[in-house]
């Protein structure tokens, strides 16, 4: 991985390359993991063998060692300074799961960026559906910018049918799936190839315009 100073400390990014990139896309990770996540590590693995570079971004927090995650406010500030130093080629997008999402429907606007690729958005704390963070979801589409959200249907953040419709934005339920987006053993199978399969039509159609 190469390390990347920003203003809060050095994060690091982790690059699979694509032999004939059409579009690169940039993921950040969850408040309780990092880039090793299965959906992020999915689509590292897949998505360059189509054409789409994928940059996994290890936030300043878990370089340093630390347990738990910075503000949001700092998490942007690095997010945007790693942004800063990538060659992208082609469409940029942007995306992350869980807080990384959130980090990315906040900066959208500011990288440029041509689309959003949300996995399992934190809609809210489990129990706590008043503490609402639809209205960062939301950014992305009032700039008129595509979003794809995968949401498991047991996310205890929040299932796909508490994201309203809104322009632009494309909602796909993984059935069974939690905020891990790992399908309960009596749905059987694994979602990861819904979530490579989505997210590559997806781009495809978001570079097509």
């Amino acid at each position: 991985m190469d390390t990347i100073a920003t203003p809060v400390g050095d994060a690091r990014v982790d690059v699979s390359r694509a032999v004939d990139r059409w579009a690169t896309l940039v993921l950040g990770h969850g408040a309780g993991g990092g880039i090793g996540a299965a959906d992020l590590v999915a689509l590292a693995h897949r998505l360059p063998a189509h054409g789409i570079e994928v940059v996994r971004v290890e936030q300043p927090w878990v370089v340093a060692g630390r347990k738990v995650a910075t503000l949001p406010p700092t998490l942007d500030r690095a997010w945007l300074a790693v942004l800063e130093q990538l060659s992208v080629d082609g469409p940029l997008l942007v995306g992350g799961r869980s807080a990384g999402a959130r980090v990315a429907c906040r900066t959208a606007s500011q990288v440029g960026a041509n689309g959003v690729l949300c996995l399992a958005f934190p809609l809210h704390p489990p129990g706590r559906p008043e503490k609402s963070r639809l209205t960062e979801l939301d950014l992305p589409a009032a700039a008129g910018m595509p979003t794809l959200v995968l949401q498991g249907t047991r996310d205890a953040f929040g299932g796909p049918t508490d994201i309203p419709a809104a322009p632009g934005r494309l909602v796909v339920p993984v059935v069974g799936g939690d905020h891990s987006l790992r399908r309960a053993k009596a749905a059987g199978g694994s979602p990861l190839a819904q979530v490579v399969e989505v997210s590559l039509q997806w781009a495809r159609q978001v570079a097509a315009g």
